[in-house]
């Protein structure tokens, strides 16, 4: 860990915004209609499930942190746990197609908000392209001009989204008395158990943020305090939010309205307490959330192409420049505009949520093998592995009997992330031999 003087260190708040803001991104304006849509009244227990799992990680991640302090963050104890070998770069090959998928989900939520607010050509599904394609370019083209204001833009849009969505819980709650749609939360408006649990596990991704925490590890002042609370209470502080936003959401509006209006559903909520300003005001929070995520997240994923890359897991190019940036950047900027262009939401969140689970599993199985090194518990990470696994079992089975379109995609990024390392290791041993 460096001290050296004039090191800019983050603080407790600073990091906690991290990885809320990295969890509070895009994922709940994507999602929450889709979660409402699978698991109905049992909505807020599905984001329960999902928020345990990403809180039994993030010990995995707190013990991993403290002892591997890096940048490279996932990438770094990915490599600590099964070497630098096909496998490892396999998996950090998913990882980095993960936060391409993320971004394509931020950008599918921006494309469904905007033309709400703004309509381009009269016909939502082509508006809803022009939307997502802008801002995914308009992102990029700010990530070539300057990284601070990249950072600037995060810093503020995490209290302006924090505002807007703890003010639509607070009215919301109030409003809910006497509501007629109160009723849709009981027991007998639940899907079954198993669908409420696959259900948790689609939108998974809205989750998976906290893990950016890592990446600033080595800069958290007090890391033996600050780390371990900079995820734990970020990960309770978005499960209790994202559980009060879905009570909210049943409770005000039928299963009919929440089905029609799925993409934009968060906006539709604030109808029935503050109109069409509500829905204004959401809709606006929605597009900067988005924005935000769209922003932070491209610059994490030319991140980690490069980290990938340095470790001789991907061919060294990826560590060049392109207008002073890692080329990497670009790279991730063209996958997102073809991802969210051509595939559907409930497949996008799919392949995010089987990617992240994967990686999470396997970050967890790192802090029990390396359990005496870390200094942590054995039962902790052991638990994480068996639900992060459960969960991938239960999100494939779920998808094979209603998306099957959506579960080949999500296999085929896990195929394709460990072959391109399997013949990207072939190749570099060929060449090698050949110089000899």
């Amino acid at each position: 860990m460096s001290n050296q003087q004039g090191e800019k260190k983050i603080k407790l708040l600073e990091a906690m915004s991290i990885g809320i803001g990295g969890m509070v991104g895009g994922g709940i304006f994507a999602v929450l209609g889709l979660a409402v849509t699978l698991a109905q009244g049992g909505t807020p227990v599905a984001f329960l499930v999902a928020g345990i799992i990403a809180l039994l990680t993030s010990y995995s991640y707190t013990k991993l942190s403290l002892t591997y302090p890096d940048k490279g963050g996932t990438v770094r104890f990915i490599n600590e746990g099964f070497g630098k070998n096909v496998f490892s770069g396999g998996a950090n090959n998913l990882l980095w197609i993960c936060y391409v998928v993320m971004l394509s989900l931020y950008a599918s939520a921006f494309g469904s908000y905007a033309p709400n607010l703004i309509s381009i050509t009269g016909d939502k599904g082509i508006d809803f392209h022009i939307a997502a394609s802008f801002v995914i370019i308009f992102a990029t083209l700010i990530n070539y001009y300057s990284i601070k204001v990249v950072g600037q833009i995060e810093s503020i849009a995490v209290v302006i989204k924090l505002i807007i969505l703890i003010s639509f819980v607070g009215i919301g709650l109030y409003g809910l008395s006497g509501n007629l749609n109160l009723d849709q939360l009981n027991y007998s408006n639940w899907k079954t158990p198993f669908q409420v649990f696959s259900g948790g596990m689609v939108i998974f991704v809205a989750y998976e943020g906290f893990e950016l925490i890592a990446n600033a590890a080595p800069s958290i002042e007090n890391p033996q305090k600050n780390i371990p609370r900079a995820y734990y209470y970020s990960v309770l502080f978005v499960i209790v939010l994202y559980i009060l936003i879905s009570i909210v959401t049943v409770g005000s509006l039928a299963f009919k309205e929440i089905a029609k209006a799925q993409d934009y559903v968060l906006a539709e909520a604030a109808k029935p307490m503050l109109g069409q300003v509500g829905f204004t005001i959401i809709t606006v929070a929605a597009l900067i959330s988005t924005f935000s995520a769209i922003n932070a997240s491209l610059y994490g994923g030319s991140r980690v192409s490069y980290e990938i890359s340095e470790d001789d897991e991907l061919p060294h190019e990826l560590t060049s420049q392109l207008w002073n940036q890692p080329v990497g950047l670009m790279i991730t900027a063209v996958l997102t505009l073809v991802i969210c262009n051509t595939i559907d939401l409930e497949s996008i969140s799919t392949s995010g949520s089987i990617g992240f689970l994967i990686v999470f599993a396997l970050v967890n199985y790192v802090a029990f093998k390396r359990s005496k090194e870390v200094n942590g518990n054995k039962w902790i990470p052991m638990a994480g592995i068996f639900m992060t696994s459960i969960a991938t079992i239960a999100l494939i089975t779920e998808q094979f009997q209603t998306n099957k379109m959506g579960l080949a995609i999500a296999l085929s990024i896990v195929l394709v992330s460990f072959l391109i390392e399997f013949f990207y290791k072939r190749s570099e041993a060929y060449r090698r031999n050949s110089m000899k």
